[in-house]
């Protein structure tokens, strides 16, 4: 019975240490090339103040004149709260000037690092607890 228990014991703590191993490999960046961030112009459309991570959803016309649909992650809205943005920060139809970490496969995803709105620069503190 003892040597059940601690089979039990030991199986548990393992399914619990690999579970957080994916839980800290989701909060990476390693998707985006931090080393050539893209700055565009855009039209917001949707801005989701959302756990785990705000969303900005954004349209920008390329080289020739096609809109692409931008999809771009943030910090926490905890975070982004103490560094000064609300879920008002943003609305769709707002004229944005952004620049991301882009994702490396060329999706037009990424990660936000800074975004000009109604000439009000919003950063993100990513120390900010």
């Amino acid at each position: 019975m003892k040597t059940n228990v601690l089979k039990l014991f030991a199986g548990l703590f393992f399914a619990t240490l690999m579970l957080s191993f994916t839980a800290f490999a989701h909060h990476g960046t390693a998707a985006y090339d931090d080393q050539h961030p893209v700055t565009s112009n855009g039209v917001v459309t949707e801005f989701n103040w959302a756990n785990p991570h705000v969303q900005i959803y954004y349209d920008v016309k390329d080289n020739k004149g096609n809109v692409v649909h931008w999809a771009v992650e943030t910090l926490s809205p905890g975070k982004l709260a103490r560094s000064g943005w609300s879920k008002d920060s943003l609305k769709a139809g707002d004229q944005i000037t952004i620049t991301v970490w882009a994702a490396k496969s060329g999706a037009p995803v990424g990660f936000m690092r800074k975004l000009i709105v109604n000439g009000k620069e919003l950063s993100i503190d990513e120390k900010a607890n």
